[in-house]
């Protein structure tokens, strides 16, 4: 178990945050969020649940900054930060597969106790053989507090449509769709996501 900094302005105090790993797949999802728009390289890898009674109220990205040039990747992560009703002192993460490269950004936060319930990915298309691929770019959410959170990843590509949304409870697990580390040639990275609902 190890704590992470979620940072003083995020939450009135440090919480405790445990990583959940791939130790709740046995928890039962009712619905799977899909957007028609995901990059086609890559294969999907592993899902990760948060734990029976929680619920994602938060996310950050892991993006790789404009290389000027060079390979660009971006979106390299999507980390989901689990909470228990109100009580937001004791946190899981969840985050499937990640890329090599870039920074994590600093989590964002459904108010008044929301959960994520639905999402929209922005995604390059394929840029051609001797293009620089970089599919997911970024990713937005929307709480079932209303307010529509964004990564803070570059604006390269465009949106897509929202998925469905959790029609109870809210997001709970996640599984991505993740291009393997092609050894200097041109890498994407993250290119697709699912997120798992539950009652």
């Amino acid at each position: 178990m190890k704590t992470q900094s979620l940072g003083s302005c995020d939450l009135e105090e440090k919480p405790f945050v445990e990583r959940a790993g791939r130790n709740f797949i046995g928890r039962a999802s009712t619905s799977i969020l899909t957007v028609p728009n995901g990059g086609k390289f890559g294969d999907w890898t592993w899902i990760e649940m948060c734990p029976e009674g929680f619920y994602a109220s938060g996310f950050s990205v892991r993006v790789e900054s404009n290389q000027y040039g060079l390979d660009d990747t971006s979106l390299n992560g999507i980390r989901l930060y689990c909470s228990q009703g109100t009580d937001r002192s004791y946190l899981y993460t969840i985050e499937s597969h990640i890329g090599y490269f870039g920074e994590w950004t600093d989590p964002q936060w459904c108010p008044e106790a929301g959960f994520l319930k639905s999402f929209q990915l922005r995604v390059e298309p394929e840029q051609g053989i001797f293009g620089d691929d970089t599919s997911a770019n970024n990713i937005r959410f929307r709480c079932t507090s209303n307010p529509t959170l964004e990564g803070r990843g570059p604006d390269w590509g465009d949106y897509g449509g929202w998925s469905q949304e959790c029609t109870t409870g809210g997001i709970c697990g996640i599984e991505v769709k993740m291009e393997n580390y092609q050894s200097g040639l041109d890498d994407s990275t993250l290119n697709d996501v699912r997120f798992h609902c539950c009652a």
